[in-house]
């Protein structure tokens, strides 16, 4: 039975999410309710009169609500706000049947209970997640940036510069500079900057990734952000090679570095800032572990994701129905050859059943590179529960904290969602995972120039050891185990 309440502003039930995921709101239909979540679109606007509502805030492309039993639909009377914020609706709740965009539930004649204070620009018509051409993390420029109410000092941000100049920081997931805008002629689209705000910010190596998946997904008409065929033959791993070579074009045109061994790495500092060579989903191996060693040689790639937006040949992920029953044999084989050569293992993305079955098979720490904690998990959601953390820290290894301002509106929040998965795992495995242009929206971290202000904040936070740990000195202890020496 859902939990239902009498709303004090009148005789409007309020209806929970329990309810939505069970099915038994059917009941429902035509009735006035009330419901609290997060209201969520795919353009560029601060409000909306047509949204999705969702159990918990979505934090990139990929968690953009694909579930008809775990999100609303809204056709709001005026504009509701669209900010990253939770919001209680008011409306005439309806049980769809044959909708033509695959939702269950509506909820018309929409007006805001409570609204929110802060903004951030997302925004969606009704066909928006139907017809939308981008598909999982892809750089959308956010048009709003967050800022930290916390007033560090003009002292404190020296010191925390001094701090991290001194240091080899990390950011270990990033798509940087626009890499991912891999064209199919031999022409690439421009970069922005990366090493100067690098320089800038205190941040001696970026893990710069490169997706090989995205040729294969869409929006289908279902709401659902999935692969929509099977690539050709040769296929993803030619886009693979076409993105490590706008990678490489990056490095050259901005003066970088690559980190070739873990001396390289420990040695960085943002004075002269480097990139350690990364690839979000194995997909662009095809199969083939020798494409692994290729890759190694050719690209100096040095850390691996092993799934991305696709069920691939490794496994399992978050934002599907499990397929393998968690990792494959291939997918093992690809973990003892990524520890043999010297290349971190990254389980982002991977179910909790892959991530336990990769822990069981791999002898070297694992990475889960951007995400963040949930007791409350939605189903498909990208963020992961405490035992599904702690799996990656009995590893030895270390889980990076994202920072969509739809998740932690500013540095101060995300300063407090390391915290809390520190307190889960400890923060020896804590790391900071930017995601830099690879959100779907406006970030907490908007460039790597605001790095001394996060470390102002986490210097009052944690021991000066600890903040160090968690802005690279921790990834850099998993890239030691895991890299050639």
């Amino acid at each position: 039975m859902p939990k239902l309440d009498i709303s004090p502003r009148g005789r409007d039930l309020h209806l929970s999410w329990t309810a939505i995921f069970d099915g038994s709101a059917d009941r429902y239909d035509g009735a006035p309710v009330t419901i609290t979540g997060w209201t969520v679109t795919a353009a560029e606007t601060p409000a909306a009169s047509y949204c999705l509502l969702t159990f918990e805030p979505a934090c990139c492309r990929g968690c953009l609500p694909s579930d008809p039993t775990t999100c609303i639909e809204v056709l709001a009377v005026e504009p509701v706000p669209v900010d990253g914020r939770e919001v209680t609706l008011r409306g005439v709740f309806r049980r769809l049947h044959g909708d033509p965009c695959g939702w269950r539930y509506r909820l018309d004649a929409t007006t805001v209970v409570h609204r929110p204070t802060h903004g951030s620009p997302f925004a969606l018509s009704r066909r928006g997640f139907v017809g939308a051409a981008s598909l999982l993390c892809l750089p959308v420029q956010a048009v709003a940036q967050a800022s930290s109410p916390t007033e560090v000092t003009v002292a404190q941000r020296a010191a925390a510069a001094d701090f991290l100049a001194a240091r080899p920081t990390i950011d270990c997931h990033s798509h940087a500079g626009r890499i991912l805008r891999v064209r199919q002629d031999e022409g690439h689209a421009p970069f922005t900057p990366v090493a100067e705000p690098m320089r800038r910010g205190g941040l001696a190596t970026a893990c710069l990734a490169i997706v090989s998946d995205s040729p294969t997904h869409r929006i289908t008409p279902e709401g659902r952000i999935k692969a929509f065929r099977d690539p050709e033959p040769g296929e993803l791993a030619a886009y693979a090679e076409r993105g490590f070579t706008r990678l490489h074009a990056l490095v050259r045109e901005q003066g970088l570095r690559i980190v070739h061994t873990a001396a390289d790495l420990d040695a960085a500092r943002s004075e002269a800032p480097m990139v350690l060579v990364a690839a979000e989903g194995a997909d662009f191996l095809e199969g083939d572990l020798g494409g692994l060693e290729v890759a190694y040689q050719r690209a100096v790639l040095r850390h691996l994701q092993l799934t991305h937006y696709r069920v691939n040949a490794l496994g399992d992920i978050q934002t599907e129905p499990p397929v393998h029953g968690g990792l494959t044999a291939f997918g093992a084989e690809v973990i003892r050859r990524c520890e043999a050569l010297g290349v971190v293992v990254d389980v982002a993305h991977g179910t909790e059943a892959l991530v336990r079955q990769a822990a069981e098979v791999a002898h070297k720490p694992l990475v889960l590179s951007h995400t963040s904690l949930t007791t409350k998990p939605a189903p498909r959601t990208r963020r992961i529960t405490p035992e599904h953390a702690r799996v990656v820290a009995g590893t030895g290894g270390v889980i990076g904290i994202w920072p969509p301002v739809s998740l932690f509106r500013d540095l101060d929040a995300l300063a407090e969602g390391i915290a809390r998965m520190a307190d889960v795992v400890g923060p020896a495995h804590v790391g900071i995972g930017s995601d830099m242009m690879g959100l779907v929206g406006p970030s907490a971290l908007p460039d790597y120039t605001s790095l001394p202000d996060l470390a102002a904040i986490l210097l009052v936070r944690f021991s000066p050891d600890e903040t160090a740990g968690i802005l690279g000195g921790n990834y850099l202890r998993v890239a030691k185990a895991c890299l050639a020496a």
